[in-house]
């Protein structure tokens, strides 16, 4: 299948680390933590070594989601993610010359709220597709989830040849706040974003145009309580085991070792600092794009990669002639693609 256009968005807030450490500070949130958890906050957002410069978070103010119940979160999930997916796909439809009425599938993956019906059917009224075009939500494959739902595009794209498909990764990860002594719930707070990205994807390209394909993903139940969302009074709470970053790395070195072609760049996930630095350790390249997706926005879980993807796109580099795309999370399962030209 060949990519029409790619298109990304966050919301219109951005806050520095150093910010959301002095919301922290001046609220009611650090006196219910212990005095060495308070200290981690402080250590990972003021001490300028997580990769992290800001985020982008659907929030007047990160002192917002302190004290948030469980309803409100998923309100603000309900009332944030159509119109931050709508921004992105908005914008991709626009970039490739089709117009909503003409998308015949929209896939869409999140893992940070849920409703029912599912985003696909908020986001087909706010675009203005059409009542038969066939809507499909994938929930539940974390961060990893932007390239399952590629795969399932190039599916509907296989069984109907002539379709135009839009694919959204979307995420309002500040609408599962949670906070507790924990470090992983802690050390979460401190890396995740918003955001969302779009793609419109054919079955026809013209010469030069990025085909998407050879798909690979593995996955690892034994691994299952690593890295996920729990349940917790209500609320989405992420589990984070220390030991991810070699988790990533070992899943994505033997996913590597499976690609059709040499690529001229990885685009991967940014998981956050060390799980940059450990897919590294293991590949042929240094994570420029990843790490200034990091930089400039955080992990934003499922739509990361193809922040990634579109920076790296948008500087043009006719030389470039093949990209290779990973992406992994909860499962544990990574995913890797190729576009090549």
């Amino acid at each position: 299948m060949y990519l029409r256009s790619l298109a990304t968005a966050v919301p219109p807030n951005s806050f520095t680390q150093t910010t959301c450490w002095d919301a922290m500070r001046d609220s009611k949130l650090l006196p219910r933590l212990k005095p060495r958890s308070a200290g981690l906050l402080e250590k990972i957002l003021t001490g300028g070594t997580s990769g992290i410069d800001s985020r982008n978070l659907a929030l007047e103010t990160v002192g917002e989601s302190f004290g948030s119940d469980a309803e409100e979160l998923n309100q603000r999930f309900e009332r944030e993610a159509p119109v931050l997916a709508m921004k992105a796909l908005s914008e991709s439809l626009r970039r490739s010359g089709h117009g909503a009425s003409e998308i015949d599938a929209l896939f869409v993956c999140t893992c940070t709220g849920y409703l029912c019906p599912g985003l696909t059917s908020h986001i087909a009224e706010l675009t203005g597709m059409r009542h038969d075009a066939y809507l499909s939500d994938i929930v539940g494959l974390g961060c990893g989830a932007a390239i399952p739902t590629m795969r399932a595009a190039q599916g509907f794209l296989a069984a109907n040849p002539g379709a135009v498909v839009a694919t959204v990764a979307v995420e309002v990860c500040s609408a599962a706040f949670f906070a507790n002594d924990d470090p992983g719930v802690l050390i979460s707070l401190c890396l995740f974003g918003d955001g969302a990205a779009a793609a419109v994807w054919t079955n026809k390209g013209a010469p030069g145009d990025w085909q998407a394909g050879h798909f690979t993903t593995t996955h690892r139940p034994e691994d299952r309580e690593k890295v996920r969302f729990v349940n917790s009074q209500g609320k989405l709470k992420n589990q984070l085991h220390r030991s991810v970053p070699g988790l990533a790395a070992e899943a994505v070195a033997g996913l590597y070792a499976l690609r059709k072609g040499e690529p001229d760049q990885v685009l991967a996930h940014s998981g956050g600092r060390d799980v940059v630095e450990a897919l590294e350790s293991v590949l042929p390249f240094e994570l420029a794009e990843t790490r200034e997706v990091l930089r400039d926005f955080g992990n934003m879980s499922s739509p990361a990669v193809l922040f990634a993807l579109e920076r790296r796109l948008s500087a043009n580099r006719p030389q470039d002639r093949r990209l290779w795309l990973t992406a992994f999370g909860a499962g544990f399962a990574a995913h890797a693609c190729e576009l090549w030209r």
